[in-house]
This record gives C-alpha cells, structure tokens and sequence, in this order.
C-alpha cells in the first residue's frame, strides 16, 4: 500500500484490537494455571490451532525448497518452540504485568541481532536506545532488591528466543510467501513440542482444551489483525499503540488476578516501549528497509 492509500486511524485501530486479542490470549494462559505442563499447554494450543491452517493447504503441498531453506525453518522451529514453552511456563508464575513489559524486548534482542548478523549497522543513537531497553529490563527486574524467580528467568530466554525466530522469518519471508511461512512455524512448533509434552502428559479436562482454543483462536485472530495494523498505517504509527498493551496488562492483573501494582514494571516497560519506537522512527526517518519489529510481532 502506497503512503497515499495508507489510513493512520484505520492502522491503530487494527494495532489496538491486535492487543486486546494478546491480552485474551494472556489472560486465557493466566486462567489456566499450572496444572497442565507448560510443553503440553503449547503443544495443545498450536495442534488445535492447525484448524485455521486449512487455507494454506495447498499452498503448502505445491511448495518445493532448497536444503539451506528447509534447515532454515527447522531453526526456527526450534527457537520457537522453545520460546512458546518457556513463555507458557513463566506466564502461569509471574504477574501478567511482567510478562508483557519484558515481552517488549524481543524486538531488541531483534536489533542487535540483525547486527551481528545480518551485518547491520548500529549507529550510536541505536546502541544508546538498546542500552536504555536492557536499563528498562533491569528496573522492572531488580536483581539484588527483589527474588527474580524461574518465571522471570525463562521470560529473559523468551524474549531472546522469539527475537531470533523473528529474524529468520524476515529470511525465510525473502524466499516463500507469508503464508507458508506462517504455516511452516505451526506445524513444526506442533513436531517439536509432541515429545516435550510427551514427557510429561497431564490428560486435559474439556474445560482446559476450551481455553487453549481460545488462546488459538486470540492468537490467530490477534497475527491477523497485526497484519491488517501493518498495511494501513506505517509502523511508526501502530508501534506506540502496543504501549496500550501494558496498562491492559497492569488493569487486568490488579482487577482480576488480584497482582499487585508494580511502579518499577511499568517504569521499565515504557523505557523498553520508548526504546523501540525510537529504533522504528530512526529507520523510517533514514527511510531504511525495517528489521526491528512491531512488538506484537513476536507474539506466541
């Protein structure tokens, strides 16, 4: 779409229905709990997930890759299918609130990514903005002043873990279309978390696999809706809108899991939001092809 055909309201009314869709899908996780496995509840939320891959299909039968693209999404797989089960696990032990403002720093972890290799540069101004995410990372963290628990842990590695996943879709989106892309990381996160979750299987109550169908189902509709943000309105527009994601998350944890408020997370989380609308509006200023994505982007 031509800056002409763009419609800035229209892109941060999608960007604010895409958050809401990732608040339900938190807020499902959160109802959840712990009794299912963390690897299980991934896994079951991607295999009841496959039903919205059924238009890809054919796309899919009719492909032919190269080695190099087919190792290309095993990585990712991998990568992903870590993320997702280390993002279950931290998201029924931590604050909703945690969850989501550390969620922010894949599309650093993005950036200095794409740096090392990708061979992009990282101008002073760029290192100083991802220098200021890591300082946003270590307030709403506090090692020293409070217990940083295995929750908080396994959300550092799934911030990294989402961000390197990110990268090798803007590879593999250089080879096949968005849509194989995107069905290529279901079915392999459902292959690679089966033997996760077949370590330790906890047989799911019918209420539990109707709340990990909503998560498919928010999850789905929450990508769909981003993509929809991304084609009306540059990402310079729709990306402050995902700050909105973190005082939902802050609302729905005091309101109705009853979390404390935490100023330190909310401090945090805006010096890593700021951060990365920073890298964003410094690459559309430069008018430089985009690496550092929109937050929702890396979303299970």
């Amino acid at each position: 779409m031509t800056p002409a055909q763009q419609n800035p309201l229209l892109g941060v009314f999608w960007m604010l229905l895409t958050g809401l869709c990732f608040i339900a899908v938190t807020a499902l996780v959160k109802v959840l709990g712990t009794r299912i496995p963390a690897p299980e509840a991934a896994f079951l939320r991607y295999i009841l997930g496959l039903v919205f891959l059924i238009p890809f299909l054919g796309s899919l039968r009719d492909i032919k890759l190269d080695r190099a693209t087919w190792k290309l999404f095993g990585w990712r797989g991998l990568a992903h299918t870590l993320a997702v089960s280390l993002w279950f696990f931290a998201m029924a032990r931590i604050p909703i609130a945690d969850v989501t403002a550390m969620n922010y720093l894949s599309p650093i972890y993005v950036t200095i990514g794409a740096a090392l290799f990708l061979g992009e540069r990282l101008a002073l101004r760029r290192i100083i903005a991802v220098l200021a995410a890591l300082l946003g990372a270590l307030i709403i963290l506090r090692p020293g002043i409070r217990e940083v628990g295995p929750g908080h842990i396994a959300m550092i590695f799934t911030a990294m873990l989402m961000g390197a996943s990110y990268l090798m879709a803007k590879m593999l989106s250089e080879r096949c279309s968005a849509g194989v892309v995107v069905a290529m990381l279901s079915i392999s996160c459902t292959i690679g978390l089966l033997p996760l979750a077949a370590l330790n299987w906890v047989t799911p109550t019918w209420w539990e696999l109707l709340i990990l169908m909503g998560v498919a189902t928010a999850a789905t509709a929450g990508h769909y809706t981003m993509t929809l943000a991304f084609r009306a309105a540059p990402l310079t527009v729709t990306q402050p809108v995902t700050f909105l994601q973190l005082v939902w998350a802050v609302t729905l944890g005091i309101t109705v899991f009853g979390e404390p408020l935490d100023p330190f997370v909310i401090l945090g989380g805006t010096i890593i939001v700021g951060s990365v609308c920073f890298i964003s509006w410094r690459e559309a200023v430069l008018k430089r092809k985009a690496i550092t994505p929109n937050v929702t982007a890396t979303k299970v």
